[in-house]
């Protein structure tokens, strides 16, 4: 399984429309984070966690000739504003699954109403698979991948795992009993939004806590905002096996 970080920023992304700050002035690439979203190939398939408003950017920076599913986490503008750029896969390949919660899928409805019609729909339109989702264990092909709940303020939000990889973004809060599915994990993806606490985001110390709680092989910290700081010296201040993730990374798992 490898897996691509294709952003890695916050639903603003950096540098910041306008902003002066330093770490938005950084000529650093690793400072320049897109709206947050990884790609996971597994045995020849490409499957989406998330389709924000980069989305394009994302797939024509990484190469990417194909697009087998759609992960949603939830429903926010960050992860969601990508899907009519879908186009070019739905034109080769048909339509696209997407897995997500019904809420989110209701929105997706309302926001895509076209992508989703199913009568005199517009020819260029995409089309999509929906595939509702609970917080239970599904399939895509032979893949076993379970659905991890938690909060993000009050908005429900899903994480994802698939064998050893676990990928949650935009947590704030979590119960034991969803915990405990993150056990014994090779990889840990979890947000670090920054260093001062925010009322839906881990800033750093929580994300440290969890995953020192959790203990995966190897975590990664992701949607992360400028203050934060510069890539390299919040690094240099990480535990050995903690690393900031950076848009265009690739893991293998």
């Amino acid at each position: 399984m490898e897996v691509t970080f294709l952003g890695t920023g916050t639903s603003q992304g950096i540098p910041i429309i306008g902003s002066n700050h330093p770490v938005c002035l950084s000529k650093n690439p690793k400072d320049k984070r897109l709206r947050v979203s990884v790609l996971v190939e597994w045995e020849g398939y490409n499957i989406l966690i998330d389709c924000g408003p980069d989305f394009r950017t994302q797939m024509l920076s990484n190469n990417v000739q194909r697009l087998d599913a759609i992960l949603y986490t939830h429903e926010h503008n960050d992860h969601t504003a990508g899907l009519d750029d879908i186009r070019p896969f739905f034109f080769r390949q048909g339509d696209i699954p997407v897995f997500a919660h019904k809420r989110v899928l209701k929105s997706l409805r309302k926001r895509f109403d076209y992508i989703f019609e199913t009568e005199n729909k517009y020819p260029g339109a995409p089309g999509v698979i929906e595939k509702e989702i609970e917080n239970k264990p599904f399939h895509f092909e032979e893949l076993e991948i379970i659905p991890v709940d938690f909060d993000h303020n009050r908005v429900q939000v899903f994480g994802f795992r698939m064998k050893d990889f676990a990928y949650l973004t935009d947590l704030k809060s979590i119960e034991e009993e969803e915990i405990d599915k993150l056990r014994d994990l090779k990889v840990l993806v979890v947000n670090a939004l920054r260093i001062e606490p925010h009322h839906s985001h881990l800033n750093l110390e929580e994300a440290l806590e969890f995953i020192d709680k959790l203990k995966p092989e190897r975590a990664y910290l992701t949607h992360i905002s400028h203050l934060l700081g510069f890539h390299d010296e919040v690094q240099e201040q990480l535990p050995k096996n903690v690393f900031l993730a950076y848009d265009n990374l690739k893991i293998t798992i």
